[in-house]
C-alpha cells in the first residue's frame, strides 16, 4: 500500500505533519478528515514513487488474463484476487492484491489502479475508467493488453537492432583504452629523445592523458551527465535539442517517425476506447516522449477546445509528413480518426523497422572499418619511429 506524507491543520490551528498509508490520495484525505484534521497537502512519499516499474509484456499478459476471466463470467473482485495469487511475478501479484483490497472496500477499479502510478500509467487508468463507465471493461482490457504488447514489440525490435552495434562499439572502446593504458606507454622509454612523427606524438600524448589524468576525465564525464540531467528540466533547451535532433541526416527523420508512431498509437487506442478527444490529447501529450511533439499536441488540444481541427498544429511541428497530415485530416472529416490513427501507427512502425534495419546494415561495416582504422593508426604511430631507428642504424 502506498505511503503518503501530509501537512494538515488541527482544530486548534496547529500545523501537523506526518505520513500514513492509503490506497489513494482520496482515501488519505478522507482519513485525515475523520481524525479532525484539515488537509493542506498530501503527496506520495519517495518510497512509494521509486518502486520498480513493471514491464509492458508482464502487464499486457495480466490485462489479457483479466479480460478473459471477466468474459468468462468471473466477478471483478474474484478475478483480481486470482491474479493476486500468481506466482510468476510476485511484485505484480502484490499490486493486484492491493487493488483487490481497494475494490473490496468499495473503490472503483480505475481509482484503485491510479493509486499505483509506478505500475499503471495514465493511459491504462484512462482506458479502464472509460471501460467502467461504458460497461465494456473486458474489451478495453483486451485492447490495452494488445496495445502494450505492440509497444513492447516495437521497443524490443529497436533494442535488438541496436544491441550488436552497441556491443561492438563497447568492445572497440575497451580495446583502444586498454592499449592506451597498458601497451602504448611501454614504447615511450624506447623512443627516448628522438624526433617523433606527429601521429606518434598524438598517440603518446593521448596515452599519457588517459593514464595520468583519468580522475579529471571521469570528473568531466560526471559533470556532463549531471549537466544533461539538469538540461532535461529546461523546457527551452529541450526544445532546441529536439530541433537539432530532427535536423540530423537520416537519424532526424527516423526519430520523428518514432515519435509519430507512438503518438498515433496512444491517441488512436484512447479514442477507440471512448476517451474524449481533449482528455486523450492531454494523456498523449504526457506520454509523447518528445518536446516538440508535446508542444504540438498541446496546441492541437487548444485548437480542439476552440472547435477547430487539430491537424494544423501537428503540421506546424515539423514532425509529420504531408501524407500523414492528410490521413489525419481525412480521418477527422470522416469521423474515423481512431481507425486511421491505429492504421497510421502500424504503417509508421513498419517504416521505422525497415529504416532501422537498413541503417544498421550500414553502421556495422562502418564501425568495423572505424575500429580497423584506429588500430591501424596505433600500429602505424608505433612502427614509424622504429622504422626511422632501423634506417639510421
Amino acid at each position: 500500500m502506498p505511503t503518503f506524507a501530509y501537512i494538515a491543520r488541527a482544530a486548534d490551528g496547529r500545523r501537523v505533519r506526518g505520513s500514513t498509508d492509503g490506497h489513494s490520495e482520496q482515501a488519505v484525505l478522507a482519513e485525515l478528515t475523520t481524525r479532525g484534521l484539515m488537509p493542506i497537502r498530501v503527496t506520495p512519499t519517495k518510497s512509494s514513487r521509486r518502486r520498480k516499474r513493471l514491464s509492458s509484456r508482464v502487464l499486457a499478459r495480466s490485462y489479457v488474463q483479466l479480460s478473459e476471466l471477466l468474459r468468462a463470467g468471473v466477478p471483478l473482485l474474484r478475478a483480481l484476487r486470482l491474479l493476486a495469487r500468481g506466482k510468476s511475478n510476485p511484485q505484480l501479484a502484490a499490486v493486484w492484491a492491493e487493488v483487490a483490497e481497494s475494490v473490496a472496500k468499495g473503490e472503483r477499479f480505475s481509482d484503485s489502479m491510479a493509486a499505483h502510478p509506478y505500475a499503471f500509467g495514465d493511459v491504462h487508468v484512462a482506458m479502464v475508467r472509460a471501460g467502467e463507465r461504458g460497461a465494456f471493461l473486458e474489451s478495453v482490457l483486451a485492447r490495452l493488453g494488445s496495445f502494450l504488447e505492440n509497444q513492447a514489440e516495437l521497443r524490443a525490435k529497436v533494442i535488438g537492432n541496436l544491441l550488436y552495434p552497441v556491443v561492438l562499439l563497447g568492445v572497440a572502446l575497451a580495446v583502444i583504452v586498454g592499449a592506451l593504458i597498458f601497451f602504448v606507454p611501454k614504447f615511450k622509454d624506447l623512443f627516448g629523445d628522438m624526433a617523433l612523427p606527429l601521429s606518434t606524438r598524438l598517440l603518446l600524448g593521448t596515452s599519457e592523458a588517459v593514464v595520468h589524468w583519468w580522475p579529471l576525465l571521469v570528473a568531466v564525464l560526471l559533470g556532463l551527465a549531471i549537466a544533461a540531467q539538469v538540461a532535461r528540466k529546461n523546457e527551452a533547451l529541450r526544445m532546441r535539442v529536439a530541433r537539432r535532433v530532427l535536423r540530423l541526416p537520416k537519424l532526424g527523420g527516423l526519430f520523428a517517425a518514432l515519435a509519430v508512431a507512438r503518438f498515433a498509437r496512444i491517441l488512436g487506442t484512447l479514442l477507440e476506447n471512448g476517451i474524449p478527444m481533449i482528455s486523450a490529447l492531454e494523456i498523449a501529450k504526457d506520454a509523447a516522449g518528445n518536446a516538440l511533439m508535446a508542444r504540438a499536441i498541446a496546441e492541437a488540444a487548444e485548437a480542439v477546445r476552440q472547435g477547430e481541427q487539430f491537424s494544423a498544429p501537428l503540421a506546424r511541428s515539423g514532425l509529420f509528413e504531408e501524407d500523414v497530415i492528410e490521413m489525419i485530416s481525412v480521418g477527422e472529416s470522416a469521423n474515423s480518426l481512431p481507425t486511421v490513427l491505429v492504421s497510421l501507427a502500424d504503417t509508421m512502425e513498419r517504416r521505422v523497422d525497415r529504416a532501422f534495419t537498413a541503417l544498421l546494415k550500414l553502421m556495422e561495416p562502418a564501425l568495423l572499418l572505424s575500429l580497423a582504422g584506429l588500430v591501424f593508426f596505433i600500429f602505424l604511430a608505433l612502427v614509424l619511429p622504429m622504422m626511422q631507428m632501423s634506417s639510421q642504424l
